[in-house]
């Protein structure tokens, strides 16, 4: 997930979840289309699970597909960083 951030000139900054969703807390560029970010996390990400976890991952399936066709993003300009990354520490993490 870094990677696929800085391959959009982006930073992670905070990575955590639940059983069946992950936060992510991402500084990007103004000229970045979030939702080709978004998509481009997923695929990458389904993928190498895929790969990785071949047997394990299919418990975990949307029909044929790891992730959710939908996504919920919000902008947290204005809030401190610490209290964001706080809340994200404070999710479960994923199994």
């Amino acid at each position: 997930m870094r990677q696929v951030c800085e391959d959009f000139g982006a930073e992670m900054a905070e990575f955590n979840g639940e059983t069946d969703h992950v936060h992510l807390l991402v500084r990007y560029p103004p000229k970045v289309a979030l939702s080709n970010l978004v998509n481009s996390l997923k695929g990458v990400s389904a993928r190498r699970l895929r790969q990785e976890f071949p047997t394990h991952i299919r418990k975990y399936l949307w029909g044929d597909h790891f992730w959710s066709p939908s996504y919920f993003a919000a902008s947290c300009g204005g809030a401190p960083l610490s209290i964001i990354k706080e809340y994200i520490d404070q999710q479960k993490r994923p199994d």
